[in-house]
């Protein structure tokens, strides 16, 4: 539905080496990854492929040795060679022609019972999240440790999204059906197959809505408290913590809130990892991935 907000900044390595950022996936569109496969001509053989990327391994290698400490080209190198083993195994992986009837009915893929909203199409928002929760779940499958599922941005109507400030039943009554269609059968899908013991699963958003109206329909920013849930890897299910105060407008317990620290605090545990130990070192400081923050909150912990 078009490109999240912030770009590419939102799947980069932050402080960590270039190697470490996300490989964009679209898989509503006709080539889900882009440049994969080399456009339709009778002059590219395997051979001439074969010689390019012989000859560009050795000008890499070459730049590399005058820059040293850059990490940027170790990261394109890397990605090159992963990209020739995903030409091998992406393709099977985003063919969903194999799964069951059964399956695409789950993730809403043949969902016929729509209504359109001021152009956009209950359906078609019901189809293109679950079909990227199913190609998560094929990834998830073959060993990919993590992916990150994108649901809002609309290259068409810069706010329908879930940043809805005009009207919130418009923008968020699709965006909800498609969410909460394609979510439910991602989980149900993963425990069926016996995967959801060892997968976690983190629903999120940058920030809540306001819970009184903006203008008269629409919702202003949140920054105080906002809802996000975890499922799988460990985490106690019909669990809630973080109380809001009555209006949900700030937290019931302004000095002591629980804080997105704590939230990948308590992921790292689940992950064995000991989040006040594992650091980075970056720009000569020993980089934590919680900052100076954060506690696990054993209260959701199963």
């Amino acid at each position: 539905r078009g490109f999240a907000p912030n770009g590419a900044a939102n799947w980069s390595a932050g402080f960590l080496p270039a190697s470490n950022q996300g490989t964009m996936i679209r898989p509503n569109s006709k080539t889900p990854i882009s440049n994969l496969f080399p456009p339709e001509n009778d002059f590219v053989t395997r051979n001439s492929d074969r010689d390019v990327l012989q000859a560009l391994k050795q000008l890499n290698q070459q730049h590399q040795q005058t820059r040293a400490g850059d990490s940027r080209l170790n990261a394109r190198i890397q990605s090159y060679e992963l990209a020739a083993k995903m030409q091998l195994q992406a393709p099977e992986v985003l063919d969903l022609s194999g799964e069951t009837k059964s399956t695409l009915q789950r993730y809403g893929l043949d969902f016929v019972d729509f209504e359109v909203q001021e152009g956009i199409s209950e359906a078609a928002e019901i189809a293109y999240f679950g079909r990227n929760c199913l190609v998560a779940r094929r990834m998830l499958e073959q060993g990919v440790r993590f992916v990150q599922i994108w649901s809002g941005a609309d290259n068409g109507h810069p706010r329908r999204n879930w940043d809805s400030h005009e009207d919130i039943k418009r923008d968020h009554w699709p965006l909800g059906r498609g969410m909460s269609i394609g979510a439910s059968a991602l989980i149900k899908d993963l425990k069926q197959r016996g995967m959801l013991d060892d997968t976690i699963i983190l629903w999120t958003t940058e920030f809540g809505r306001m819970p009184c109206s903006q203008g008269s329909k629409g919702r202003d920013h949140n920054p105080f408290v906002f809802t996000n849930w975890l499922a799988g890897g460990g985490i106690k299910g019909g669990t809630t913590y973080g109380e809001s105060d009555q209006w949900s407008f700030k937290p019931a317990d302004p000095a002591n809130p629980t804080m997105c620290y704590d939230v990948h605090a308590t992921i790292l545990h689940q992950l064995g990892i000991d989040h006040e130990k594992l650091t980075y070192r970056h720009n000569g400081i020993d980089r934590r991935l919680t900052d100076v923050h954060g506690h696990v909150i054993e209260n959701i912990l199963s």
